[in-house]
């Protein structure tokens, strides 16, 4: 198999850049491939706005119809509203593909595959199967054709049927006030969905960022974990006196909000807050993060009566881990935000929707919602491309290992150094492999600023030496 094919097939989902490697002849050969492995009888198929996502829908479309699949078409959708849609067809659909790359750049296309129970499928929970599929499946229609052709349906009400569903799912009372918030939708999905939602709801009064749909990305990169990309944003909060900024990624499974005072809220702190308004409703309940965590997660969970419980990065392993632990809520570094009660996948609009309720109920503002958890002093995520990334955990494990206090290696390494409430020299950090890019990350939190910038700089310059 070709490399560059081989390689599209992340931890994850399928992702490359399109249509260089993903193209036409792409789509038809995972179609032929899915249909051999899963051997589904109706399948869910939805887009995004990218340039090539209409031509790579057709490509899956009629392939999976020429070998006897029957194909509801959603058109144009968010993953949110994907995986939301799959929930709400109760077993209907045995697949559902979403064509999209998420939060890559413009020149990226991909799919997302997603069992009808609403489980994604990705390296090890059955991806790699399909890719080992891919190589040996025919792409003679002539042969791989069936008597029974596939029916093609169309779903007109998709986005009305999912939007309806969040707002109800919400509970938002009767006399929610009106609330100036600023939406940036980074030209992706969620320009899309979003004016369904604000006209359903007029009590949220928009300043609307880059609505138009547009696979170039003109305006910025939609990802709103990249402080670069919240530049707009943070100034139109400012210039309209708004309760919160909000940004949403390509195709709108992230989320991420800036305060009324245009400060950034990162995702582990969001997922503490998100969590404990969880836990009014589910007392007792698992909440769980990925970990690169802020301390100040497990210690707001567990103020709240809830147990935490560290997980995997990717919403693969999360919503697997999710299951198996019965959590209500989890979080992630890179603010994507899971539910139990939507099936435990992600939804920004919803994740809005209980921010502005809980702001109206308490009267707090979303700096106060930050501001009642421990401060503690955390680096950004930083980003190396390394070719020796074995060599790079070696040197760290070596070096930082005997010293640990607690160890966590379900991803990556996560060492952490004291316990933060009685030493006011502890610190922690988290080293781990992109799943989705030639990249190791690297997170540092301490209970001092100059202890984190230091430690930053001494780690810095261990893995500069293997790049």
């Amino acid at each position: 198999m070709n490399q560059e094919i081989y390689t599209a097939f992340k931890a994850y989902d399928i992702r490359a850049e399109s249509p260089n490697v993903i193209d036409n002849k792409f789509a038809r050969n995972l179609g032929l491939s899915v249909a051999k492995v899963l051997k589904p009888k109706k399948v869910m198929v939805a887009k995004d706005m990218r340039l090539t996502s209409n031509n790579l829908e057709l490509a899956l479309v009629e392939t999976l119809t020429d070998v006897g699949v029957d194909v509801v078409k959603v058109g144009l959708c968010s993953t949110p509203m994907f995986n939301v849609l799959l929930g709400l067809a109760n077993g209907e659909f045995d697949l559902g593909i979403m064509v999209t790359a998420s939060h890559n750049p413009g020149i990226y296309n991909g799919f997302k595959l997603t069992r009808g129970d609403c489980l994604p499928i990705g390296l090890g929970s059955g991806l790699e199967t399909i890719r080992d599929a891919y190589e040996t499946v025919s792409t003679n229609y002539a042969s791989a054709r069936i008597k029974h052709v596939g029916k093609v349906i169309e779903d007109a009400e998709a986005l009305d049927r999912y939007v309806d569903f969040i707002i109800q799912k919400a509970a938002l009372p009767d006399n929610m006030p009106d609330m100036n918030i600023v939406i940036d939708a980074g030209n992706g999905m969620s320009g899309f969905v979003m004016p369904k939602l604000l006209e359903k709801l007029p009590w949220i009064k928009s300043n609307n960022l880059y609505f138009d749909l547009d696979g170039n990305f003109p305006n910025h990169e939609a990802n709103p974990l990249k402080v670069e990309t919240l530049e707009m944003l943070k100034k139109q909060v400012k210039e309209t006196g708004a309760v919160c900024g909000v940004a949403f990624d390509g195709d709108a499974d992230r989320v991420g909000f800036v305060d009324e005072n245009s400060l950034q809220i990162g995702g582990d702190i969001l997922t503490a807050i998100l969590g404990k308004i969880e836990l009014k409703k589910y007392p007792g309940g698992t909440v769980m993060c990925d970990t690169r965590y802020s301390w100040a997660v497990p210690e707001a969970i567990e103020s709240m009566g809830g147990k935490f419980e560290p997980c995997l990065v990717g919403h693969a392993n999360i919503k697997n881990a999710m299951r198996k632990n019965h959590a209500i809520f989890s979080g992630e570094l890179s603010m994507h935000f899971y539910y139990s009660e939507l099936w435990n996948v992600e939804s920004g609009d919803y994740t809005l929707l209980l921010l502005l309720k809980d702001m109206a109920q308490t009267g707090k503002k979303m700096s106060d919602l930050r501001s009642g958890l421990t401060q503690y002093f955390r680096s950004e995520e930083l980003n190396y491309t390394v070719e020796e990334k074995d060599a790079v955990f070696k040197r760290m494990i070596d070096e930082y290992k005997s010293d640990a206090t607690k160890i966590i290696d379900i991803d990556g390494l996560r060492y952490e150094f004291g316990d933060p409430k009685k030493d006011s020299q502890a610190w922690w950090f988290s080293l781990r492999s992109s799943g989705t890019e030639p990249l190791i990350r690297l997170n540092v939190e301490a209970t001092t600023k100059e202890l984190m910038e230091r430690k930053v700089a001494e780690m810095d310059k261990l893995i500069k030496k293997f790049g």
